[in-house]
């Protein structure tokens, strides 16, 4: 029983799989931040956008210009 506790000791494969674990979960909580501001920042920028252009009159096609 003794041998078999230092072995566990000893043994750090699992080691490897936390952290690819904790760092996975590292790279999803930064990417949905990202994802956070730039879905708002692209909202305003639309808006933005749309109230510009609605102000806007259309020439295109129009003679004389």
């Amino acid at each position: 029983m003794i041998k078999f506790i230092k072995n566990f000791r000893k043994d750090d494969s699992g080691a490897v799989t936390v952290d690819w674990v904790v760092l996975t979960a590292a790279v999803c909580a930064l990417a949905g931040a990202a994802y956070t501001a730039i879905e708002t920042g692209s909202g305003n920028l639309t808006a933005d956008t749309s109230a510009y252009l609605s102000g806007k009159t259309d020439t295109i096609g129009v003679a004389g210009q």
